[in-house]
């Protein structure tokens, strides 16, 4: 058996090493000499011709025999069988793959080869003397090629697999394409020729023999059937031939769902309850329509089909995750009016496929039945808000209006009414508990208060728990109450010089009833007097102009009364009489008022010695004012005594000021309490403690415990008499503006400010 593996071996070596090829070109020789001058070969001196005995060997992989195995020979012409040529092997895998015996030149290789690692190896052989080591022929290059065996079976390197088809796919639609691989020589025989077969998954999918594509067998596969399959696929080399190598894989293949179902009620009819009094947006149930299908096309959308009298009372709509449909009420229900409702619910999928159309309808229909229960209401009133109406001055205990309110579920049962205080806190009106009557408590006036507006409260008598309200509004009408009055405080005047006919004053009047505004107001003297001096004329606009109308007037400082008469248009009329008081005054040359007043006629200009005088008079009575004041404040501080502060619960509040001298009438001098010499009366101190206590009492801004409150003012007969004001001077600045602010000090500066404050006359000519 070796001797004919042997044989074999040589066969495949190149027909029996028969063959003489020639060594490689020069240019080869001599690069591979380049490397090794120590080696150069050497031309022997007789040499008639070479040749090697060339071959390019093989040796097939993985084979493991009991010894070396002989893969080829090499020899040499130079080579008589003499014993003096040494054969030389050199390269890849020499002496340890490959060994060749130095005397006949046999090549056997000593290991298992595998073509998969390394697929061919290159060598280098070489002749040389065997007693001088030189070479009789330059080195040759030769290959030895691994041969293929088929020993790797086919692998799947991406496996296991996972595919998504959609369910209800076409015969042959496409799912996935498998490839397995094989490391064995695709150009040598049919080792790596692959073959794909289904060994599981049959008869829903196939795979294509040669691509490795998975497609659909089978058609109308259902998602809600089976939605998971499981495929194994093998591949089989040597063209899957019998003694071919598989390998095989597993697909998992996910069917995707499509909208192929409709909607289904599992009932077809549904009941609820909710009790009466459930606010508006109150949950009452919950319907589901089971749909097969999964994520979007399992969204549902709900309606209450038209037509249903439950449309008006309640609503549908569709939860969060889109599969329940959520009834709730859509207006307040009442039991004793209607106790049952009835209507249809819808459920249709939101998103359609047109493919599926046939499948079809998507919706589904289902009856719902709901019950209204009863429960204890608060009473109702008769209408959810009241406007009530009264004329003003109406007196106590006139009718405004009524109010009603019943017990639906007993109207027997009594009703009690109230009106919340704060809505009335001047109690203006009054309501009869038992019949919700409203009456007026006082008087109202629409002047001061036109609306009204109170919260009545009902109460059921048997149940004081169930209350309700209601708003009330209640308007003040108008009575024409008001007489016409002026408008302003009118302080009109006119000059010492003015000419007939002069406009003194244009006044307006106004009345305060609700229509005293858009009415006309007369404007006219009274009947029956006479003013020769003004003339009063209707500008019929509700306003007047005073006219001057006799050229002498009084002598300046002097006054015209001119009384009015105001005579609205409103039913009964009512009539103003209001008196105005002309002064006659002074004025400069622009028609300014100046002065007005009997002190201020005229007087010579300049400043006389004796405004000089009076000034210096002025300024020495404050300063001895100013003395007196701090002589007085000292005195006052001496005679305190000091007080303790240590008990909280009586505090002593001390005001240590001065006060306004006969201006302060209403102030204690606290010094009398502490200076009993000083001291008035015991029966005028204990009435003021008694005013003073009980003031205190009544206010609820001070503290909640006894304080003995201090007032350190000056009381009434000050020995100081009245004081200016400390900003005020004595001295003026007759740059800026003239005298004429000493005016306005009083009747005592009067005659200084007409030395001082007169006109200057025109310049002498």
């Amino acid at each position: 058996m070796a001797s004919f593996l042997q044989l074999l071996l040589a066969w495949l070596g190149g027909c029996g090493c028969a063959g003489r090829l020639a060594p490689p070109s020069q240019g080869t020789k001599a690069g591979s000499l380049r490397g090794n001058t120590s080696q150069r070969w050497e031309r022997p001196l007789l040499r008639s011709r070479r040749s090697w005995v060339w071959n390019q060997f093989f040796v097939i992989e993985e084979y493991a025999g009991p010894e070396p195995v002989l893969i080829g020979r090499l020899h040499t012409d130079v080579d008589r069988g003499e014993g003096r040529i040494k054969y030389v092997l050199t390269g890849e895998g020499a002496g340890t793959v490959f060994v060749i015996d130095e005397k006949t030149g046999n090549i056997h290789v000593t290991k298992t080869l595998d073509r998969e690692e390394k697929a061919q190896y290159t060598l280098l052989a070489q002749a040389v003397d065997r007693a001088s080591n030189r070479p009789l022929e330059p080195p040759s290059e030769f290959i030895i090629k691994v041969q293929d065996i088929n020993d790797n079976p086919p692998v799947f390197l991406q496996g296991p697999y996972h595919a998504t088809v959609p369910e209800m796919s076409n015969v042959g639609t496409s799912v996935i394409q498998v490839t397995a691989h094989d490391a064995d020589d695709p150009a040598y025989g049919n080792s790596a020729k692959l073959v794909y077969t289904v060994l599981e998954g049959l008869p829903f999918f196939s795979v294509d023999p040669q691509t490795g594509v998975i497609r659909t067998a089978t058609p109308n596969m259902d998602r809600e059937t089976q939605q998971e399959f499981l495929v194994v696929v093998q591949a089989k080399d040597m063209g899957g031939h019998a003694g071919g190598l598989s390998g095989s894989t597993t697909v998992t293949v996910t069917l995707s769902d499509v909208n192929d179902n409709p909607p289904r009620f599992p009932q077809s009819s549904y009941q609820f309850s909710v009790v009466e009094t459930a606010p508006p947006g109150s949950a009452v149930g919950r319907l589901r329509a089971h749909d097969p299908d999964e994520g979007d096309n399992a969204l549902l959308a709900y309606s209450i089909l038209d037509g249903g009298d439950g449309a008006e009372a309640f609503t549908i709509h569709t939860d969060a995750l889109g599969q329940d449909g959520i009834i709730t009420v859509r207006k307040p229900l009442d039991f004793e009016s209607r106790r049952s409702y009835t209507f249809r619910v819808e459920a249709t999928n939101t998103l359609i496929d047109p493919q599926y159309i046939r499948k079809g309808p998507f919706k589904d229909v289902a009856t719902v039945r709901i019950a209204v229960e009863d429960a204890d209401e608060p009473p109702a009133f008769s209408r959810p808000e009241y406007r009530l109406a009264v004329y003003e001055n109406s007196p106590p205990g006139t009718l405004v209006g009524k109010v009603t309110a019943v017990d639906l579920d007993s109207p027997s049962s009594v009703i009690r009414y109230s009106v919340l205080p704060h809505t009335d806190p001047e109690r203006y009106f009054s309501i009869n508990s038992q019949d919700g009557t409203i009456l007026t408590s006082v008087p109202l006036d629409r002047e001061v208060v036109p609306w009204h507006n109170l919260t009545v409260v009902a109460t059921e008598l048997d149940s004081p728990t169930q209350v309700s309200h209601a708003q009330v509004a209640i308007q003040i009408l108008d009575v024409n109450d008001n007489p016409p009055q002026l408008e302003h405080g009118y302080e009109p005047f006119v000059c010492d010089s003015a000419a007939p006919g002069q406009l003194i004053q244009l006044i307006r009047a106004m009345d305060r009833d609700e229509d005293g505004n858009v009415s006309r107001i007369i404007i006219r003297s009274p009947l029956g007097t006479r003013e020769p001096n003004v003339t009063v004329r209707d500008n019929r606009d509700n306003s007047a102009s005073l006219l001057l109308r006799a050229a002498r007037l009084p002598a300046q400082g002097g006054s015209l009364l001119v009384p009015l008469e105001l005579v609205d248009g409103g039913s009964p009329t009512r009539t103003g009489s209001p008196t105005l008081t002309v002064s006659i005054c002074r004025c400069r040359r622009d028609g300014a008022m100046h002065s007005c007043g009997p002190e201020a006629l005229g007087s010579p200009a300049g400043l006389s010695t004796g405004a000089l005088l009076a000034i210096l008079a002025c300024v020495g009575t404050l300063l001895a004012l100013v003395l007196l004041f701090v002589a007085l404040r000292r005195q006052k501080q001496a005679a305190l005594l000091p007080f303790e502060e240590e008990d909280v619960r009586e505090n002593i509040i001390t005001y240590d000021d001065e006060g306004g001298g006969e201006e302060d009438t209403e102030a204690f001098d606290m010094a009398a309490l502490q200076n009993p010499d000083a001291a008035p009366p015991a029966t005028a101190a204990a009435a003021f403690l008694a005013v003073r206590l009980s003031e205190v009492d009544a206010d609820p801004s001070v503290p909640p415990y006894d304080s003995i409150q201090v007032y350190g003012y000056e009381g009434q007969g000050s020995s100081a008499g009245s004081l200016s004001s400390p900003s005020s001077s004595c001295a003026g600045d007759s740059d800026a503006g003239g005298y004429e602010y000493l005016e306005e000090w009083g009747p005592l500066f009067r005659t200084l400010a007409e030395l001082y404050g007169a006109p200057e006359g025109p310049p002498p000519t």
